[in-house]
């Protein structure tokens, strides 16, 4: 735990004065309306023989809280940055635009404020995450069959190097390398917590993750060495109904995923992600829970390593194990996305309560 919580007293007269400089890092769970909030809710503030703190929002969900709407304790640490989300609408506004440090300027920012605050929520700077914003135009050109020129112009790159570079940096290959005909074909999917790469065969699912996540050109390189052949682009059956069922997930509609799914893995690695798939959604569980659940008590580390060696994100759903003392651990789509996606399936099983009731 990186934050020591000070007394009750202190948090309370805290909560009271809707004080920000322990918002995020002390949460308040009230008896009285089973609600967790953060220290700065405009909400009417409860009484202190029914406040109980916590220095994390796993805390707060393991004790059976749920979030505030008021003040969505939930939402992303990044979205709460006025900065970040000013850039982030300006991104989507001209997706076309070849950024730069004077772009960012003339918008009124401190570069070197900028460059902290995405790189520390999104582990990249804003002018690493616009190229990659608009390589997604060129990855569609070519997964169209166009040619490499035209996904270069379409992505506005100033030049064929430059666009090769930045698309081996994503995806670990040149985008002459990755043809329209193979066996296994990648396809884009956008979603609401940022863009996601599917790969499929025509009968399953082998990998969905975030694009910016750093392991993604290795996974890749692991899977064309089981193939034994290069992955081509466009969309097949299996990653066309992922697509349509994460629409749904992140609409809050359906947490089912039917698409059938490839695992490349060993029989303990298979076993702990069987045991993830079974979390119902809403719930989570420690790695301690997990290795308990397969038989395995003592093999903590081991489940963690099979938790992180998970290639279909979401479906496969390691964002549900955080920490044994409630800490939202490490997740390789960034821990503000791992809190987004724990409040979605919040509302999913409310709803489904609801509907049962």
């Amino acid at each position: 735990m990186l934050f020591d919580l000070p007394n009750q007293e202190t948090l309370y007269t805290a909560l009271l004065a809707r004080d920000n400089r322990f918002d995020g890092q002390a949460f308040v769970c009230v008896s009285s309306t089973g609600v967790f909030c953060r220290l700065t809710c405009p909400a009417r503030k409860p009484r202190l023989e029914n406040c109980i703190f916590f220095a994390t929002i796993g805390e707060c969900i393991s004790a059976g809280y749920r979030a505030c709407k008021r003040c969505h304790p939930l939402q992303a640490a990044a979205m709460a940055d006025p900065n970040i989300v000013a850039l982030l609408k300006a991104l989507d506004e001209r997706p076309d635009l070849r950024w730069s440090e004077a772009h960012v300027e003339e918008l009124g920012y401190d570069l070197s404020t900028v460059r902290r605050s995405f790189k520390r929520q999104f582990g990249m700077t804003f002018l690493e995450m616009a190229p990659q914003r608009r390589l997604r135009e060129g990855f569609e050109t070519l997964a169209r069959g166009g040619k490499v020129i035209t996904a270069q112009h379409e992505a506005s790159f100033e030049s064929a190097s430059a666009f090769r570079a930045a698309f081996a940096r994503l995806l670990g290959r040149a985008p002459a390398d990755l043809r329209t005909d193979g066996w296994l074909r990648a396809t884009w999917i956008p979603t609401p917590l940022g863009d996601m790469l599917a790969v499929s065969s025509p009968s399953h699912l082998h990998l969905l993750e975030f694009v910016d996540r750093k392991g993604l050109p290795a996974e890749l390189a692991r899977l064309m060495a089981a193939a034994k052949q290069q992955i081509g682009l466009g969309a097949l059956p299996p990653s066309e109904q992922a697509a349509a069922e994460l629409a749904d997930y992140f609409a809050a509609r359906s947490d089912r995923f039917s698409t059938p799914l490839a695992f490349a893995a060993n029989a303990f690695t298979q076993q702990v992600w069987d045991a993830l798939r079974a979390i119902p959604v809403g719930v989570t569980r420690s790695y301690s829970d997990i290795a308990r659940q397969i038989g395995r008590p003592a093999a903590v580390r081991a489940v963690a390593r099979a938790n992180g060696a998970n290639q279909i994100a979401i479906m496969v759903p390691c964002h549900r194990v955080i920490g044994a003392d409630g800490a939202l651990t490490g997740y390789g789509g960034g821990l503000w996305r791992k809190q987004r996606l724990i409040e979605i399936e919040r509302q999913l099983r409310q709803a489904k309560e609801e509907t049962a009731t």
